[in-house]
């Protein structure tokens, strides 16, 4: 025994996974997060799927092409409840996220409409533990009926994402292109880091 130790205590270099711990995954469409959600899910890890698709759609069996484009409040007050929801639905250890809350007034910024002052609120008190940002990557862009912007404005949109996390003192770690094992190591080794 050292001479003044009498015990050690290791918790520190393991998770106290009796706590929620809130893991996001943000960036433009098209960049992997919906990917790279699925691969983290068929490795047994519990995730919160988007649900900006499950709007869209909804709004399309209602005749609603792009709910988006015609009603960009209604659109945002979906997410952002569906959102919060989600946050609010944690179970104890690692919960991890395909875009959070804060994306949603983020979004405002690149169309250019108002932030309602709740937004801000609602992203000042739902706090995610860590951030990951997936940058725009051309050689996996599709677009589709639910994703209509180009390849430039995912782009546009991945750059007002960091800047709007970081105005909420988030850093969000960047996963670098590859396969989606590569990426999937890379988030997992930042987590148990």
């Amino acid at each position: 025994m050292l001479v003044g130790i009498s015990t050690i205590d290791f918790s520190y270099f393991v998770p106290d996974m009796t706590d929620k711990k809130r893991i996001l995954l943000i960036g433009g469409p098209g960049s992997g997060k919906t990917t790279l959600i699925n691969h983290m899910e068929s490795h047994d890890l519990l995730v919160h799927h988007e649900i900006s698709r499950q709007i869209t759609l909804e709004a399309q069996e209602k005749g609603i092409e792009q709910l988006f484009l015609t009603d960009p409040l209604a659109f945002s007050n979906s997410l952002l409840a569906g959102r919060i929801d989600q946050f609010n639905n944690a179970t104890t250890g690692l919960n991890f996220y395909d875009r959070g809350i804060p994306d949603v007034p983020a979004y405002h910024v690149f169309t250019g409409d108002p932030i309602p002052d709740d937004y801000i609120a609602a992203c000042k008190e739902y706090e995610y533990d860590i951030v990951f940002l997936l940058p725009a990557w051309k050689e996996i862009y599709e677009s589709d009926n639910e994703r209509y912007e180009t390849f430039q404005q995912a782009q546009t949109i991945s750059n007002i994402l960091v800047e709007f996390y970081e105005r909420f003192n988030y850093k969000p770690i960047t996963i670098p292109t590859g396969t989606i094992e590569e990426r999937y190591q890379f988030l997992m080794s930042q987590i148990n880091d």
